[in-house]
């Protein structure tokens, strides 16, 4: 069993200093330890208005990567020590970018801008510029929509680099395996998990036991059609039999012979979509977008 630096007793007595010394309604607080593994701090911040934070000493770019995705008007409350005692201090997450953590404490962080709903198909201008190509939002909005991702899913996403990093937001408990076949795209992919402050994800360069090997086993997995298509099928299935696939093409052939492909793995429940987007161009002309054909695909019941 993972050993926990905040245990109950740890937590009930952070809330009870903090409402002892505040007006925070604690009844609305997202409790979050970032001490343990996996847990992710900005995608928490951005969807609560209250947030209990726990964290390490010694992370000293906590709330610089904060205010670097926009979050500086949030506001940081918290003490100088490693105990729930003493002054409380309330300070902006901009006054604060050049100081870290220098006690294992809990803070409150308050966010006035936070969103309640889930945040489907980020603008491609939020992701790190690079090697990548980005799908557009709407099509990546369809996706994740495919993959019905919930926040105890393990994902595997398989060169689809913006799909990976929303999917790894909105999975606070569960995990993503990002795998990138090319060194560059392994490289943006980093850019992309450090700058959205991610710990939920692993990039790996194949599909395989040797790379997926003491990894959870993806509940579902996001793949974009390539020439090794059926290793990795052949894989995946073969640790997992009963997961669920959501694929993206742009050839119609491949598309074609999805079903065929997929019955030769036990795959019989199949759905193909084509998805087909325009945009309104400065000059007032429709601009036709790159329309690809989803396949949804699960092992029949």
């Amino acid at each position: 069993m993972e050993t926990k630096l905040f245990n109950n007793s740890n937590i009930l007595s952070w809330l009870e200093y903090f409402s002892s010394n505040t007006d925070i309604d604690l009844e609305h607080v997202k409790i979050l330890d970032i001490t343990r593994k996996n847990k992710n701090l900005i995608p928490a911040v951005e969807a609560h208005r209250t947030v209990l934070v726990f964290t390490l000493a010694g992370n000293q770019d906590i709330f610089y990567k904060m205010w670097d995705v926009g979050l500086g008007d949030c506001e940081i409350i918290y003490n100088e020590g490693s105990e729930p005692v003493g002054e409380i201090k309330r300070n902006k997450v901009s006054e604060m970018i050049d100081r870290g953590i220098n006690a294992s404490a809990g803070m409150i962080v308050l966010n006035p801008n936070a969103r309640s709903t889930i945040k489907f198909g980020m603008d491609n201008k939020l992701f790190a510029s690079g090697s990548v190509k980005y799908v557009g939002s709407e099509i990546r909005s369809v996706l994740l929509s495919k993959m019905q991702v919930h926040e105890s899913k393990n994902l595997c996403v398989i060169s689809g680099e913006s799909i990976a990093v929303e999917a790894a937001m909105m999975c606070s408990e569960g995990t993503v395996i990002a795998v990138e076949y090319r060194e560059r795209d392994r490289e943006t992919m980093e850019e992309n998990v450090n700058q959205f402050g991610l710990h939920n994800v692993t990039i790996i360069d194949h599909v395989g036991e040797d790379t997926m090997a003491g990894l959870p086993v993806p509940d579902t997995t996001m793949l974009v059609a390539s020439a090794s298509l059926e290793q990795e099928l052949k894989y995946l299935t073969g640790i997992n039999p009963r997961m669920d696939f959501v694929i993206y093409t742009l050839d119609f052939r491949t598309a074609a012979e999805m079903k065929d492909i997929l019955m030769r793995y036990g795959i019989t429940d199949v759905t193909v979509i084509q998805i087909a987007v325009s945009k309104l161009t400065s000059k007032n002309v429709f601009e036709n977008q790159p329309a690809p054909w989803i396949i949804s695909a699960r092992a029949s019941e």
